[in-house]
């Protein structure tokens, strides 16, 4: 049986509050020697980074590595070795972890890198002022970090995507103005690095930018991105600045060895201690870290002291030097041996097992241990504190998930499960929830795994990123388990197995050359593919998959990856990344997607010859039809050029004439319309079923150089250019012009018909009335004369359209004289053909009775 949870806790405050170490593992000789190392650790359970402290001497043996170049190692906090890599990129000023458990390692040329837990890294830069100052030291946080250059400025990079870094406010300016009111300020000692500085993350400020402290003589000053505030302390200088997990408070340690905890306002003067009243200390502070954010742990080399919030201490001693990492609940101390976690006893824990407690969780505990005994004291208890037995439980359940030992974790959990068959109405889900993350909690504890969450830490962080820092680490099989378990996504798990499966794997050796590799790859496809639908990875993009197997040189893999893709949104960029450009552009064209083809169509045809992307799409026969047509159109309102060079190329004649008739059409300048117009006939005469076309456009061009001919003849005061051909022979008619009129129908054949209409309409138009006249009597009308009246009379003419009537046709000349209001001239065509009836419906339609008494003298002097 384990020990009793009270068996490490030890009182301070006059015991109303506890603190316990818990040993989470023991290692020794697991670790190297921390005094010789610089260690940055990964809260929440995470890893240790360690590299060699150059500052130190070394006993140089046959056993001593060599230090020619700087190494990092990864141990994990059970002292099992996750990463060791080689560091050759400079002198490196400061490392350190991220929110996700990657490594953060920035050198004194402003370079960083962020390696995961496999080696492999991403590479950025601050910038070209930190690599023209330099960088002399940093301080890396969960989302960033803040770095001081050689000029005392401050970066700030937000994020872990390689972001442009942000200059914050300079110190040294408000630095300056106290050398003016302060005369025991140098200049010598403020251009100098502060003594020491810190930074407080964004999430915890509140104005929800990074905080730098910077410790400068005897006051510090507080920088953002905004403006540098002295704080106006007279207590520095100080050799540490730490901020509690929460960043309400700072723990600040003078070179006189006085703690002092302030508010981070620093309005709050929250407790003083001086370290010289502790008995056996040896040697300078090692660390000031915060125990939650309650209490402060300072260590020295094989010492450990918690400082409480009254002055109460508690001594823990090591067998050599330690390492400490503040975490939201505790600390967590490496020593030589041990892998500890000093924390505050939970209340509900000590509402259960403090000695003498009358807390309904105690009694609940006391009546179920009575009851698994069979005493009938257990049912006394449940009836003591049945108004409470609800809280009772939840108490139990709570103390439950804060124990280590799965033994008291069992016993409460079967406390919780005693005190609820008591209640009607409980709702059992934190039960099972707790018992789900205990589950969980044990499995990642355990040693050869190697991370010592708490509940707390467990909550705080979400199962999902301890099922993300599993996956990093390669424990796919366990992360799934959890994933499953606790009824997560099993993408992101699914997602990385197949990138890390794809960068292990080699092609089968089961033949040669080519042949060998697309062997392996099937198996590789096959494989991935069973597993994602075997375990629902529906929710993982095979294009992410496909990016991985390209990047580590498996083409083939990739493209059989991408065949599983549902969405060609996701496979077209990545094909066109591997240059397979046909089979981007069929995918393209396939999803039925216009913008998505269009985006295709663009970056081949900016990435490859021209020759070459019109072959594509010609080669690509019914299947890529849609791609040609969707470029047409927008090479038409875009880009009219590649619309001519693609018909050129594809031979297609028609459509590049109709393409230069369209232009022409546009076209102000003549000869470059001319030009366009042979163009056009050109491409029709090279069809041999265009020939008609051909000849239009002929009679086209030349009708324009006529045309142009003509406006130089009238030295462009009269315009032609463009009209057709009855427009132009109506110009020249309208202006005098008869023989370049003549000319146009000669050499254009125009019909006799055509040419006398648009004569009479010319001539009309201009009202030359005797020229109409000796036009008419040039030679027989083609069009007849009736042509004359009606046009005439229609363009309000009647009285010259009735000297034509007398040359039409007999029967109907009458109406025709109606027509141009000659009425006595209709009567007398009656008498003269001897028409009565006519006459009689000539007398019935007149518009007057004047006209109507002379229509009825004729009628009488008919016979």
């Amino acid at each position: 049986m384990p020990e009793h949870p009270t068996t490490t806790w030890q009182a301070m405050q006059d015991g109303n509050v506890f603190y316990r170490r818990q040993q989470i593992y023991s290692i020794p000789g697991k670790l190297p020697n921390l005094d010789d190392y610089i260690v940055a650790g990964c809260r929440y359970g995470g890893p240790l980074a360690m590299m060699r402290d150059n500052t130190k001497l070394v006993a140089i043996g046959r056993a001593t590595p060599s230090f020619a170049k700087a190494q990092i190692q990864v141990y994990s906090p059970a002292g099992e070795g996750l990463l060791l890599f080689s560091w050759d990129q400079g002198k490196i000023i400061r490392f350190g972890w991220t929110g996700d458990e990657r490594l953060v390692v920035l050198n004194e040329e402003g370079v960083y890198r962020v390696y995961d837990l496999q080696g492999e890294y991403l590479q950025y830069s601050l910038g070209s002022e930190a690599g023209e100052l330099g960088v002399l030291d940093a301080k890396i946080h969960a989302s960033g970090l803040v770095a001081m250059t050689g000029s005392l400025s401050l970066l700030e990079v937000k994020g872990w995507e390689g972001g442009k870094p942000l200059t914050l406010a300079s110190p040294g300016t408000l630095i300056l103005t106290l050398l003016i009111t302060s005369e025991k300020m140098s200049f010598s000692g403020i251009s100098a690095p502060p003594h020491c500085w810190a930074v407080i993350p964004p999430d915890f400020t509140i104005s929800r930018h990074v905080e730098v402290l910077l410790s400068v003589d005897t006051t510090i000053f507080t920088v953002d991105n905004l403006e540098s505030v002295d704080q106006r302390l007279s207590r520095g200088p100080f050799t540490h600045i730490a901020p509690s997990p929460n960043g309400k408070s700072l723990a600040l340690l003078t070179f006189s060895g006085l703690l002092w905890v302030v508010s981070s306002d620093f309005q709050r003067n929250l407790a003083e201690f001086d370290t010289h009243t502790i008995a056996g200390v040896q040697g300078e502070v090692r660390q000031v870290e915060w125990c939650g954010n309650d209490a402060i742990l300072i260590t020295w080399d094989a010492l450990a002291v918690l400082v409480g919030p009254f002055g109460d201490t508690l001594q823990f001693i090591y067998s050599g030097p330690t390492f400490a990492v503040t975490e939201v609940d505790g600390v967590r101390i490496v020593g030589p041996d041990v892998c500890d976690f000093i924390e505050k006893v939970p209340a509900s824990c000590i509402s259960i097992f403090r000695p003498g407690s009358t807390a309904p969780s105690a009694i609940l505990y006391d009546a179920w241990e009575n009851f698994s005994r069979r005493s009938p004291k257990g049912d006394e208890g449940i009836r003591s504190i049945r108004p409470d037995l609800a809280a009772a439980v939840n108490e139990c359940i709570d103390a439950a998930g804060q124990e280590w030992e799965p033994y008291w974790q069992r016993r409460l959990l079967n406390v919780a499960k005693f005190g609820r068959s008591f209640l009607d109405l409980y709702d059992p889900s934190d039960f099972v929830n707790m018992g789900h993350a205990l589950k969980v909690l044990n499995a990642v504890r355990f040693y050869e795994i190697g991370i010592p969450i708490t509940y707390t830490q467990y909550t705080h962080a979400s199962p999902a990123q301890l099922v993300s820092r599993l996956t990093a680490r390669n424990l796919h099989l366990l992360a799934l388990r959890i994933s499953t378990y606790l009824s997560l996504p099993p993408d992101a798990v699914l997602k990385h197995w197949a990138c890390a499966k794809i960068a292990r794997s080699k092609p089968t050796a089961t033949g040669s050359g080519k042949e060998s590799e697309l062997s392996g790859d099937d198996e590789v496809c096959n494989m991935i593919v069973d597993k994602f639908e075997k375990l629902g990875g529906g929710g993982v993009s095979y294009a992410d998959i496909a990016k991985r197997a390209w990047e580590v040189g498996r083409t083939g893999l990739a493209t059989k990856l991408l065949d599983h893709e549902p969405r060609a949104s996701d496979q077209v960029p990545l094909l066109l990344n591997m240059k397979e450009d046909r089979l981007a552009l069929t995918k393209a064209v396939d999803s039925g997607d216009t913008d998505l083809v269009y985006h295709v169509l663009l970056h081949l045809h900016k990435s490859m010859p021209l020759g070459s992307f019109f072959r594509l799409i010609e080669d690509g026969g019914d299947q890529l039809a849609p791609a040609g047509e969707l470029l047409q159109v927008y090479a038409r309102e875009q880009n009219r050029d590649m619309l001519r060079d693609f018909y050129y190329s594809d031979d297609r004649r028609v459509e590049s004439a109709v393409l230069c008739l369209e232009e022409a059409a546009t076209m102000t300048d003549p000869s470059a319309k001319i030009t366009s117009i042979k163009a056009a006939q050109k491409f029709f005469s090279e069809d041999k079923e265009r020939g008609f076309e051909a000849k239009m456009m002929d009679e086209y061009s030349r009708l324009l150089a006529f045309q142009q001919q003509l406006e130089k003849e009238v030295d462009g005061k009269i315009s032609f250019f463009g009209q057709n051909v009855n427009e132009t022979l109506t110009t020249c008619l309208m202006n005098g012009m008869s023989k370049r009129a003549d000319k146009l129908k000669a050499d254009f054949k125009i019909p006799d018909k055509r040419f006398w209409f648009v004569k009479l309409h010319a001539l009309t138009a201009t009202r030359d009335f005797e020229g109409l006249d000796a036009f008419a009597k040039s030679r027989r009308s083609p069009i007849g004369y009736e042509a004359f009246v009606r046009h005439l009379v229609e363009k309000g003419h009647g009285k010259e359209a009735s000297t034509y009537v007398a040359r039409c046709d007999a029967n109907k000349r009458v109406d025709l004289y109606v027509e141009c209001g000659e009425w006595r001239m209709a009567g007398k065509e009656c008498k003269e053909r001897g028409d009565k009836v006519k006459m009689e419906q000539l007398k019935k339609s007149c518009p007057n009775t004047l006209i109507a008494r002379e229509l009825d003298q004729l009628a009488a002097s008919m016979k």
